[in-house]
């Protein structure tokens, strides 16, 4: 974990080192003050020598001032070590997860990964502030304060001796004490963050439902379970400062009991006793800020995990040692495939799938819900991988290709259509950035997504808003197949995609592909028996395996479950899940 976060400090090393001279350089200024106070009262007040005080007085004005000096560069170069710290944590973060599988994401919920980028990574920097300054501020002027206290006098000294180490046994006690409920807080953002983003990104349906009272219980619920684990860690650790106060006003009265014999006994001098009660609390302060620095780095182990996690996870599906950068044709073929989203599951999703399909075949894939149809297609490009078997795509496997050329040469529109801010045309430029606007607008009326853009007063200079709010979903849906079109893929997967089109436009969108992307195998997903009846050959799935393929006319005759979906849909009825199907 430590090696992990300590990589990512990276073009700030020089910071991180810079940080902790100038800590230590002004902590020599602070120890080196008292001595020269105590020349003063002994040597100037005393002797009744102005000219020592003069000099000595502008010695510790030099000190004081290259102390400040020290203490506001250690500030600046430590302020940079930790953002820059925080902002390679993120970046490495998100890079990281943009090379996730599915079955990586699916290990993480959404919130956790924003908490983890927010509130974790804030934590760390915090606490690697804390390190370079404090961690080192604080030990070193507490053992050179100790040093120049026994150096004066030992058995004054040895008051503090005893004290830090009572102090440091509690300190540890509260510390351990608290460190287990900040654990637990930070869990408690997960829910927190959870319920802000649910509400939030379905805010429709939340208002549609009226289930504003519900939500915000909801919300009070996280929030106060965060506030439950806050108030008791702070509770304990709120004993940190009376602990810390007793002890010093301790010592300060047994220095100063202790202090006064020995100055009348003229075993002490005035200005060593008054050198002993500043370094009496140099060290006690720096020992209650030590402490507190052991507390926030308690309480960032948490994070200090919860990023290693991302950080350390390992994509499932990587490039072979010698990938294949060409995908030769659109082809597929399914070889004795079965496949499960859990590697140590027993049940299978799919089942022993076999099938080939020839480039530029129009496929349809039709199936009650539940039944594998997008598992079946997401392993075309390797969205996932086989868990036995073998899946061939322009006649090599496609664990064989580099991933990138692969996922290039196939277009998925999913489920679960997605628009981001911006303009039409920059959605649709996802599928080529250096798309023409020309190449956009041929790409639409393929989809039949020209209709509404047309009528719109920017026309492809519409701004979408965030998830396509502003656009319904049928034009959502109409847009997506247009982007993945301009990729110009071999093969194009629409996975249920048209679902909420109207069937006229459903067919114009697949007449428009017969005759203008001939060359492009076609997979498509559908509720509706018409989405599917004029492709090629058609799959029927039944329970993660092929109930039927074969042709609409032939499926009529011999396939019972696609017979009864064609009759009582042509019959003005249902589909798939009339019947409460999986």
């Amino acid at each position: 974990m430590i090696k992990t976060l300590a990589g990512q400090v990276k073009e700030f090393k020089k910071d991180s080192i810079l940080t902790p001279f100038f800590m230590i350089l002004e902590v020599i200024m602070e120890m080196i003050i008292p001595l020269l106070m105590s020349s003063i009262i002994d040597d100037g007040v005393e002797r009744g020598d102005i000219h020592h005080i003069y000099i000595i007085g502008i010695w510790m004005v030099v000190a004081a001032g290259i102390g400040l000096f020290a203490g506001v560069m250690g500030g600046k170069y430590g302020a940079r070590a930790s953002t820059g710290f925080a902002k390679n944590l993120r970046q490495a973060m998100f890079e990281n997860i943009q090379t996730f599988s599915f079955s990586n994401i699916d290990k993480f919920s959404t919130p956790s990964l924003v908490t983890r980028m927010t509130t974790d990574v804030t934590n760390l920097q915090n606490s690697y502030q804390m390190l370079l300054r404090m961690c080192v501020r604080a030990p070193f002027s507490l053992v050179c304060a100790m040093i120049m206290s026994f150096s004066v006098n030992a058995k004054l000294a040895s008051i503090y001796l005893v004290a830090v180490l009572i102090l440091g046994a509690f300190l540890a006690l509260i510390i351990w004490r608290a460190m287990g409920y900040f654990t637990a807080m930070f869990k408690k953002y997960d829910d927190l963050n959870a319920s802000v983003q649910e509400n939030v990104s379905a805010i429709r349906v939340v208002k549609a439902y009226v289930r504003e009272k519900y939500e915000k219980s909801r919300f009070t619920k996280a929030s106060d379970n965060v506030y439950r684990m806050a108030v008791k860690a702070e509770r304990i650790v709120s004993f940190n400062s009376p602990l810390m106060m007793l002890t010093v006003y301790s010592c300060i009265l047994g220095i100063s009991w202790l202090g006064a014999k020995m100055i009348v006994q003229s075993v002490l001098t005035t200005g060593e006793l008054m050198m002993l009660l500043a370094y009496c609390m140099s060290i006690l302060m720096n020992l209650m800020m030590l402490s507190m620095v052991f507390v926030m780095l308690s309480m960032s182990v948490a994070s200090a995990e919860r990023v290693s996690e991302v950080l350390n996870e390992t994509p499932d599906i990587v490039n072979p040692d010698h990938p294949l950068y060409e995908v030769k044709d659109g082809s597929i073929v399914f070889d004795h495939v079965s496949f499960r989203y859990n590697k140590d599951g027993k049940k299978n999703v799919l089942n022993d799938i076999s099938f080939s399909v020839k480039e530029g075949e129009t496929i349809g894939i039709i199936g009650g819900t539940g039944s594998a149809k997008s598992s079946l297609v997401n392993l075309i490009s390797r969205l996932y991988d086989v868990s036995d078997g073998r899946l061939l795509v322009g006649g090599k496997d496609v664990r064989e290709y580099d991933i990138e050329t692969l996922r290039d040469e196939v277009s998925v529109v999913l489920q679960k259509n997605v628009l981001f801010s911006g303009t039409i045309l920059d959605n649709l430029r996802w599928g080529d950035e250096n798309a023409t606007e020309e190449e956009c607008k041929r790409a639409c009326r393929l989809a039949c997504a020209d209709e509404f853009i047309d009528r719109m007063p920017e026309g492809y200079h519409t701004y979408i808003e965030q998830g396509g709010s502003n656009v319904s979903g049928g034009q959502k849906q109409r847009l997506c197949i247009a982007r993945a079109l301009l990729k110009k893929p071999k093969i194009l997967i629409l996975d249920d995609s048209t679902s909420a089109v109207d069937t006229a436009t459903d067919a114009k969108i697949r007449e428009a592909f017969a005759k203008e992307i001939p060359n492009t195998t076609k997979l498509i997903i559908a509720q509706r028996v018409s989405s599917v009846q004029n492709a090629d050959r058609i799959i029927v799935m039944d329970n993660g395996e092929i109930s039927g393929f074969d042709s609409h006319e032939n499926l009529i005759k011999t396939n019972e479950i696609y017979r009864e979906v064609y009759e009582s849909q042509t019959k003005g009825g249902g589909d798939f899940d009339e019947n409460g199907g999986e």
